[in-house]
């Protein structure tokens, strides 16, 4: 229990200005959480979406708002020795973890688009489980690193200017939003504070992913070249989606009208 609080404290003290606080700035820049929310936190095992479980218990209990939190994990068909540690985790850091099974490694392992379709699957049983515990939030630990890959996936492998929103309304699930609120915190400080607490999570899990180099890794690659030349480089990236100037865009897409506008 002593090696919980510590952990605990180093969140609001030793990495208060590295993680507490752009986390804290995320929920309120965003409005992320209000009174009387109830939020699925999302746990797949990795480092993100532990570290988050641990910030939003920091601010259920120092904060002004009130709101409750379920902590769910859904086993995509983990090896037991990945299902070992998530749990040896969750006793380490006083997580009372709900976890339910759905299995997806398999029905992807052949897909043309496993990543993609994964993901979907993941969304949908995470928002059913979420509405079964009377949840009307589910929160999910992509980082600031997570944002600004996603912008330059969009851009070289789409052809399209988008972002990885810190908040979402379902369009499945009736009532339900969709949470980021370590939009704001750097991967590489998520990584010293799992060194300086001596944790040890989970990676990817996935054995698709495994095989591939993967997207999102050539994506990090090229972030740290583009940083080499200007080392501002990612936080101009993140700063783009809030300086779009339309005098200066051949076309943009509005969605709720759905047509081009020119």
């Amino acid at each position: 229990m002593e090696e919980t609080k510590e952990i605990e404290r180093s969140i609001i003290k030793r990495f208060r200005k590295e993680i507490f606080r752009p986390f804290v700035r995320a929920i309120n820049e965003f409005n992320l959480i209000e009174e009387n929310d109830k939020i699925a936190v999302c746990i797949s095992g990795g480092k993100d979406s532990f570290l988050l479980a641990k910030c939003l218990e920091e601010l259920r209990r120092h904060g002004k708002i009130h709101f409750d939190l379920e902590f769910i994990l859904m086993d995509p068909g983990y090896h037991e020795e990945d299902m070992n540690l998530i749990r040896e985790n969750a006793r380490k850091l006083n997580l009372d973890i709900k976890y339910f099974d759905y299995d997806i490694f398999d029905q992807i392992k052949n897909a043309p688009s496993p990543c993609y379709l994964c993901a979907r699957k993941r969304r949908g049983a995470l928002y059913n489980k979420a509405q079964e515990l009377g949840c009307n939030k589910i929160a999910l630990g992509h980082h600031f690193d997570d944002v600004v890959e996603t912008i330059l996936m969009s851009m070289i492998f789409n052809g399209e200017f988008k972002t990885m929103m810190p908040i979402l309304d379902s369009t499945n699930f009736e009532g339900m939003k969709l949470i980021r609120p370590l939009y704001y915190v750097r991967e590489s400080d998520i990584i010293s504070f799992t060194k300086y607490n001596n944790l040890n999570f989970i990676n990817c899990a996935c054995d698709v992913t495994r095989k591939s180099s993967g997207k999102r890794k050539e994506m990090k690659n090229l972030i740290n070249t583009l940083k080499t030349y200007y080392e501002k480089a990612d936080i101009n990236i993140m700063n783009s989606t809030y300086n779009v100037n339309l005098n200066t865009i051949i076309s943009y897409i509005d969605k709720e009208k759905e047509n081009d506008k020119r």
